[in-house]
């Protein structure tokens, strides 16, 4: 007998039958949102270069944290913006430094009912924009900058965060900050590494986000952008140093070391869609070349289907109430 005539299309037919096979699903509990809080503000700013993204006051931060919880997402990424920045990033480590007055803010607001994460890095502390510390002759100092990192995870710690998030991409730096808040007494404060960090042109919009002072690059510290195996090792040691989750940052033109970091490692598994990547999609639909929720929830499911377990993403929200309504 010849065999049925097969028909994949069958599976396809009704949005009920496509939902019921869907191999790849995005849940709200997987989305993180960055916020950005800038001292000084008392009302929320508009960020020019990305649409719809703010630069929040202390008080509209604890609104939107209440909002993110109540759309039923799986965390919150804290970025400070100082209003006086130094060659030490000093207000990084200050309690009563931005960042660490937000993480204070958030957490008194939504308690546990959401993960309180923090950005751990120096860039947006100094004066001179770079990641960590610098030498005389103005490379970055790898060794010196781990010391900061220790103690501003500490005091991120202290203002009662959940997760931790070394970004930097300093070597050795997951290791110095998992010692430092063990021995502070905050063996439960999770890290979150920006284990592969590239070197990208997609973090443009976020440098306005952070008003950062940058000049040059970070191509000495952060990742060539044609690198993967490198990235595996990154991942590696990051892990053996005790990291309790691992991040791929951009996400889309990185969806392939994703993969290969899916398969490398057995921790959760995170992606950053990053400000670039986001500000193509909101300018090519404000011009209306494309149908932007379904570009969203499209980007976002191929990071997923990639194999990240946590998306950060600056449609976090918005994507959540999408995802309820359709399901």
């Amino acid at each position: 007998m010849p065999y049925p005539e097969i028909r994949p299309r069958r599976l396809r037919r009704t949005p009920a039958l496509r939902r019921l096979v869907s191999e790849t699903r995005l849940d709200p509990a997987e989305l993180v949102v960055p916020m950005f809080v800038k001292e000084g503000l008392t009302e929320p700013r508009a960020i020019a270069s990305l649409p719809g993204v703010l630069q929040h006051s202390r008080d509209s931060l604890r609104k939107a944290a209440v909002e993110a919880v109540q759309a039923g997402i799986g965390g919150i990424m804290l970025f400070g913006v100082p209003a006086e920045r130094d060659p030490a990033g000093s207000g990084g480590i200050d309690p009563d430094g931005i960042l660490n007055v937000a993480i204070r803010d958030v957490v008194s607001e939504v308690g546990d009912a959401t993960v309180v994460m923090s950005d751990l890095c120096l860039d947006e502390f100094t004066s001179h924009g770079h990641c960590g510390l610098l030498t005389p002759d103005g490379e970055v100092d790898n060794d010196a900058t781990l010391g900061a990192y220790a103690e501003m995870a500490v005091a991120q710690a202290e203002a009662g965060v959940h997760v931790v998030g070394p970004s930097g991409m300093m070597d050795g730096q997951v290791g110095v900050v998992r010692r430092a808040l063990d021995a502070a007494g905050h063996q439960d404060v999770a890290v979150l590494a920006y284990a592969v960090k590239y070197a990208s042109a997609f973090f443009g919009p976020f440098r306005d986000a952070v008003e950062s002072a940058l000049e040059g690059d970070r191509r000495a510290y952060q990742q060539d952008p044609a690198n993967l195996r490198e990235s595996l090792r990154e991942v590696a040691l990051d892990v053996a140093e005790g990291a309790d989750m691992v991040m791929v940052k951009p996400a889309l033109p990185y969806l392939d070391v994703v993969s290969a970091v899916r398969d490398a490692v057995d921790v959760p598994v995170a992606a950053y869609q990053v400000s670039g990547e986001y500000a193509m999609v909101e300018a090519a639909a404000a011009n209306g070349w494309i149908d932007r929720e379904r570009v969203m929830l499209e980007t976002l499911t191929s990071i997923r289907r990639a194999g990240a377990q946590i998306i950060l993403t600056y449609w976090a929200v918005e994507a959540a109430r999408l995802l309820r309504e359709r399901y």
